[in-house]
């Protein structure tokens, strides 16, 4: 028979399996594109966000959160959302480079893990309606879906430079003080939900006809909202209308 004192620490056990899960998959992901299987490569990175998403809302739903758990969060989110994508535009495109690649590679893993503990030392201090800097979960989803739609369309090879730039500024992005909207505390009020539901209905169906596509138009247009909003206040208080 369990006693209650073991069932306690099986319940604070279960969200980190979650984790763990995420970390498998970023490793299994590593290894097929490392085996030239980019697009399973691209869909374990997917799948890995799933779990490191449920993680934390099991933490908060049972109650269980800790300090062991955040850091091996963080442990994971590396592997899954750092070594992971960069290993996979190695491996497709960025070896094609050279050294350059190489070296666009290695500082996405090294500005991801600086993104993560910059994270972890302003939680509690920073805004959570925002996020500063582009997350790393975010970016991997990023590389994930170019390199499928890159996959997909055969009239974007020879475009590689386009995307070897766009690895760059990501990169950037992720230690940048720009903000990007958070999604994980919207205000559903009554006037809001039927608009709400309207654009979820569009989404998902877009979604589902064109899943790869619609997927990467809607991961790159956050990118350019955030960096085109920082732009366009950067503007404004440098040339105010009544200054003209």
């Amino acid at each position: 028979m369990i006693n209650n004192g073991n069932k306690l620490q099986l319940i604070y056990i279960f969200p980190n399996l979650f984790t763990a899960a995420s970390a498998f998959l970023g490793v299994v992901s590593i290894i097929a594109s490392a085996n030239g299987e980019f697009e399973k490569a691209a869909v374990f990175i997917l799948l890995s966000l799933i779990f490191d998403g449920l993680d934390g809302r099991v933490a908060r739903m049972t109650n269980t959160t800790s300090k062991f758990g955040a850091e091996f969060d963080s442990l994971a989110d590396i592997v899954a959302f750092g070594v992971a994508p960069a290993m996979l535009f190695y491996f497709s495109i960025g070896h094609d480079y050279g050294k350059v690649g190489s070296l666009l590679c290695a500082m996405y893993v090294v500005f991801g893990a600086i993104r993560l503990a910059r994270f972890n030392v302003m939680i509690g201090v920073s805004e959570p309606s925002v996020f500063i800097g582009v997350p790393i979960p975010t970016a991997a989803v990023v590389v994930a879906m170019w390199i499928l739609l890159y996959g997909e369309h055969p009239f974007m090879h020879g475009f590689e430079w386009v995307m070897l730039v766009g690895m760059g500024v990501l990169s950037f992005l992720m230690v940048s003080n720009i903000r990007y909207p958070s999604f994980k505390k919207i205000d559903f009020k009554k006037a809001h939900l039927i608009k709400i539901l309207v654009y979820l209905v569009l989404s998902f169906s877009l979604l589902y006809l064109y899943p790869i596509e619609a997927g990467s138009a809607a991961i790159t247009a956050y990118l350019i909202y955030g960096l085109g909003r920082a732009i366009y206040t950067f503007v404004i208080a440098k040339y105010p209308k009544n200054s003209v």
